[in-house]
C-alpha cells in the first residue's frame, strides 16, 4: 500500500510537467503568434513599392513617399530634418491589420557607422526608433528585434478605410531633429511570420516549474533541510555554477568591449565614471589624490561647494569640474571606499601592465558582476544557515523559496542590472557582510579550534570556532572600506555571541587563569582581524582629509552643498514612508509600471523609484512580528531583534543623511528580510496554509522585479542601455490579441 502511494506521488510531477508543457506550446503557437494567424490573408505590396531605395529620391517613387521632415542620409539611413514633418506615407489595400517598418540591414548599419563622426554615433544615431502610426500610440522598433517592426493598426477609422479600398497609411518618426534612423520604408500590408521565441518559452517554463515544484502538495515541503545531504549540496552547487557561468560570460563581454566612461562637454560638468580605476592608478603612483586636472578658476573659488558659483563657471565654459568627485585642498578624490580598488582594480591594472604598457582598466560592470555573484551565493548560504538554526524543522521548499525571496527583497537585482560605479560600494559591502554573517552564524556549531566561555542553556551557543569569529570579523570590518554603513553590522556580534560577551564583562571570568585565557582569545579573534582593516582605512582618511573619521562624502561635487546637507527634520516622516510604503504607479504601455515620484514641499534629495520596500516585497512586513515571537524563535530571538533594530537605525540614517534613493534600500532591506523569512519559515512549517501565501507573494514580487528592470526613466534604463532587448521584449505584448 505504501509503495502504491509513493509511486502515485512520483508520477504527479511528471503529469503536471506534461500538462504545463502542452499549455506552454499552445500559448506560444496560438497566443504569441496570434498576429501570424490574423494576417494570413495579407497581400503585401511589391518590394519596389514598399522600399525606399538607398540613394534614390523619394519623389521618384509615387508609392512610398517621405515627408518634408525626412531626408535620405546614405547607407540605408534617414535623417530627421524637421521633427514636426518627419513621416512616411505608404499605400494599404486593407488586407492586413498590421504594418511593418522596413529597417536597414545590419551590414548596412555597420557600414554607415564607419562613416559617422563620434558625435553622430553617440548623440545622433538611434538604434531604437520611436514611431507612431496615424491614430495609434507611440511604439519602439529596432533592427535587432525583428518582431518589433510589426505594428498593429489601432485606429478604427483607419481600419474602416482599409476595408473600403486603398488607403494611405502614415508613419510618424518620433525622434529629434538631426537624428539618424535605420529605416528605409514601410509595408502597410504586412504578413506577420510565425515565430518560436525560446526566451518566451523558457520564461513560461520557469514560472510553471516554480508553481509545480512549490505547490502545496509538492514533495519538497516534506523533505527536511539537511545541509549535510550530498543531494541538497549538489543541487545548490549546480545553481551556483549556473550563475557563475552566466557571470563569467558577462564579465568577458564587458572586458572585451571596455572603453573609458568619461564625458567632457564645455558648459557642463565632466562625467567620469572610472573612479575606481583612477584610485588604482593614483595608488600605483604613490599618492592618495587622483591624477585629474583641476581648473584654475575652480581652484580659486572661495567656496567650491557652492552650486551657484560652480554654475557660473560652467556658463563661462570652464570644463573638467568633475561630477560626484570629492574636491579638497586643490585635488580631486574619490569618496567611495578604497577596498574594491585595492582588491580588484589595482591588481587587474598591475597584471595587465605586464602585457600592455601602463596596464588596462577593469570595467566597472565586470567588478560589480563579480561582487554580486559573491553576494548572491553567500546571501543564500546565510539564509540557509539561519533557517538551519530555527527551532522548527524547515523543509527544502521553505529554504528554496526563502533564498529567492531574500534575493528579491534585498534589492540585489537592482545591482545586477545597474552595473556602474555607484553599485560597486553596495555590491562589495553586501558580499562581505553576507560572508561575514555566514561565518559568524556558523561559529557556534563548529568543532575545530573552539573556545568555551560563559554559560548558556545550549552547548552549541557556548562553544565557538575562533576561526569563524576571526574571519567573520575581518569580512565585516572590511565593509568600512566599501560602504561604511555596512560596518555597523559588527554590532550584531553582541547578540550572536552574547554568552561570550557577557562573560568578558564578568569579574569572575578574570579571576581564573583558564577563563581569562579564553576571554582573551575570544577578544583577540573578534578585535585584531577588524583592526587589520579599520586602522589602514582610517589612516587613509587622515592622509586625504586630515581626519580619521572623515570619508570625504561632505566634499563631493553634486546636486547640493554637501558640507551642510541633510534632510530637514519635518520631512523625515515623508522620507521614511517613501522607503517603506511608496505606492506603485501603473501605466498603459509596456512594462505597465512607472516610476513613482516622491514630491516634497521642502526640497531634499529624492529619486523616482517603482515603490517602497513593503510594496515591492510585502513579505518584509512580517519582520515586525519578530519582537512578539520570543518563544517560537528561541535562541535566534535576540539576534533577529537586534537585526530589526539595526535596520531601523540604518533606515533613519539613510533618510537623514542621503535623502531617498532606490539603491539605499540595500543598506537595511537585507536585515528586514532575514527577520521576515524567519517568521515566514515558522508560519509555513506550523501552518501549511501559509505555503500558498508564500508562493503568491513571491510570484507577485518576481513580476514586479522583472517589470522594474524595463521601467522607463530609471537610472540605466533598459531602453537606453539595451534598446534592442527592450524593443524585443516589448514586442511580445504589442501583437497579442
Amino acid at each position: 500500500m505504501t509503495h502504491v502511494n509513493t509511486s502515485a506521488r512520483r508520477t504527479h510531477p511528471f503529469i503536471a510537467a506534461l500538462v504545463a508543457a502542452t499549455v506552454i506550446v499552445l500559448v506560444e503557437c496560438l497566443v504569441f503568434n496570434f498576429a501570424c494567424l490574423r494576417s494570413r490573408s495579407a497581400r503585401p505590396a511589391d518590394a519596389s513599392q514598399s522600399l525606399i531605395e538607398q540613394g534614390s529620391n523619394s519623389a521618384a517613387d509615387p508609392q512610398v513617399t517621405l515627408g518634408p521632415g525626412l531626408a535620405i542620409h546614405g547607407n540605408g539611413l534617414l535623417q530627421v530634418t524637421d521633427a514636426t514633418k518627419a513621416y512616411i506615407d505608404a499605400p494599404t489595400n486593407g488586407s492586413s491589420p498590421y504594418a511593418q517598418v522596413l529597417m536597414t540591414s545590419l551590414n548596412d548599419i555597420a557600414l554607415a557607422r564607419t562613416t559617422m563622426t563620434q558625435v553622430q554615433r553617440d548623440e545622433l544615431y538611434r538604434e531604437l526608433v520611436h514611431v507612431r502610426l496615424d491614430g495609434g500610440r507611440m511604439q519602439t522598433v529596432a533592427v535587432d528585434a525583428p518582431r518589433s517592426t510589426y505594428l498593429p493598426y489601432q485606429d478604427s477609422e483607419t481600419r474602416h478605410a482599409q476595408s473600403n479600398g486603398d488607403h494611405t497609411v502614415r508613419l510618424w518618426i518620433e525622434e529629434a531633429t538631426d537624428s539618424l534612423i535605420p529605416i528605409v520604408g514601410l509595408d502597410a500590408n504586412a504578413r506577420v511570420p510565425f515565430s518560436w521565441n525560446w526566451a518566451q518559452v523558457l520564461l513560461m517554463a520557469a514560472f510553471a516549474a516554480l508553481l509545480i515544484a512549490f505547490s502545496p502538495r509538492s514533495r519538497l515541503w516534506l523533505i527536511p533541510l539537511d545541509t549535510s545531504s550530498r543531494l541538497q549540496r549538489g543541487a545548490f552547487t549546480i545553481g551556483a555554477l549556473a550563475l557563475a557561468g552566466y557571470t563569467a560570460v558577462q564579465i568577458y563581454w564587458q572586458i572585451a568591449g571596455a572603453a573609458p566612461m568619461a564625458y567632457h562637454i564645455p558648459g557642463r560638468y565632466s562625467y567620469d565614471y572610472d573612479q575606481y580605476d583612477h584610485v588604482a592608478q593614483a595608488l600605483m603612483n604613490g599618492h592618495a589624490w587622483l591624477d585629474l586636472p583641476v581648473p584654475e578658476q575652480f581652484a580659486q573659488l572661495r567656496n567650491p561647494y557652492d552650486t551657484a558659483a560652480r554654475d557660473r563657471l560652467l556658463e563661462q565654459g570652464v570644463t573638467h569640474i568633475y561630477w560626484d568627485y570629492a574636491y579638497h585642498d586643490g585635488h580631486w578624490y574619490s569618496y567611495f571606499g578604497v577596498l574594491p580598488a585595492l582588491l580588484l582594480f589595482l591588481p587587474y591594472r598591475a597584471i595587465t601592465s605586464l602585457f600592455v604598457p601602463g596596464g588596462l582598466m577593469l570595467p566597472n560592470a565586470s567588478a560589480d558582476l563579480l561582487l554580486m555573484f559573491g553576494a548572491a551565493v553567500f546571501g543564500c548560504l546565510l539564509v540557509i544557515r539561519l533557517l538551519k538554526r530555527m527551532p522548527v524543522q524547515v523543509s527544502v521548499a521553505t529554504c528554496a523559496l526563502s533564498c529567492l525571496a531574500f534575493v528579491l527583497g534585498s534589492n540585489l537585482l537592482y545591482f545586477w542590472h545597474r552595473t556602474n560605479f555607484y553599485s560597486i560600494p553596495f555590491a562589495s559591502g553586501l558580499f562581505l557582510t553576507f560572508l561575514g554573517m555566514w561565518l559568524w552564524l556558523g561559529a557556534p556549531v563548529a568543532r575545530k579550534r573552539t573556545c568555551t566561555l560563559g554559560r548558556s542553556d545550549s552547548a552549541d551557543a557556548a562553544s565557538l570556532s575562533l576561526l569563524h569569529v576571526a574571519l567573520g570579523a575581518l569580512c565585516i570590518a572590511a565593509t568600512i572600506g566599501c560602504r561604511p554603513t555596512f560596518a555597523l553590522t559588527a554590532l550584531l556580534a553582541i547578540a550572536l555571541f552574547f554568552p561570550q560577551v557577557r562573560a568578558v564583562f564578568s569579574a569572575s571570568t578574570w579571576r581564573e587563569r583558564a577563563t581569562r585565557i579564553q576571554a582573551l582569545r575570544f577578544l583577540c579573534a573578534l578585535i585584531i582581524p577588524a583592526m587589520l582593516i579599520v586602522v589602514p582605512v582610517i589612516a587613509y582618511n587622515a592622509m586625504r582629509f586630515g581626519s580619521f573619521t572623515d570619508f570625504g562624502n561632505a566634499y563631493q561635487i553634486t546636486v547640493a552643498n554637501m558640507t551642510d546637507f541633510h534632510t530637514p527634520l519635518p520631512q523625515m516622516p515623508r522620507a521614511l514612508c517613501c522607503y517603506l510604503f511608496l505606492p506603485l504607479t501603473f501605466g498603459n504601455d509596456f512594462p505597465w509600471l512607472e516610476l513613482t515620484p516622491a514630491p516634497t514641499p521642502i526640497w531634499f534629495f529624492t529619486e523616482t523609484t517603482p515603490a517602497g520596500l513593503f510594496v515591492l516585497m510585502p513579505l518584509a512586513l512580517l519582520a515586525f512580528a519578530v519582537p512578539f515571537m520570543r518563544r517560537p524563535l528561541g535562541r535566534l530571538y535576540a539576534t533577529l531583534t537586534s537585526m530589526l533594530a539595526l535596520a531601523m537605525v540604518l533606515l533613519v540614517f539613510d533618510a537623514y543623511v542621503g535623502g531617498f534613493a532606490w539603491r539605499y534600500l540595500a543598506d537595511f532591506s537585507w536585515l528586514v528580510m532575514l527577520c521576515a523569512l524567519a517568521v515566514m519559515a515558522w508560519l509555513v512549517e506550523r501552518h501549511p496554509a501559509w505555503r500558498v501565501v508564500f508562493v503568491i507573494v513571491l510570484v507577485y514580487a518576481i513580476m514586479l522585479a522583472l517589470a522594474s528592470m524595463f521601467v522607463i526613466g530609471r537610472d540605466d534604463a533598459m531602453i537606453n542601455i539595451m534598446p534592442s532587448r527592450f524593443a524585443d521584449v516589448r514586442s511580445w505584448f504589442t501583437l497579442l490579441p
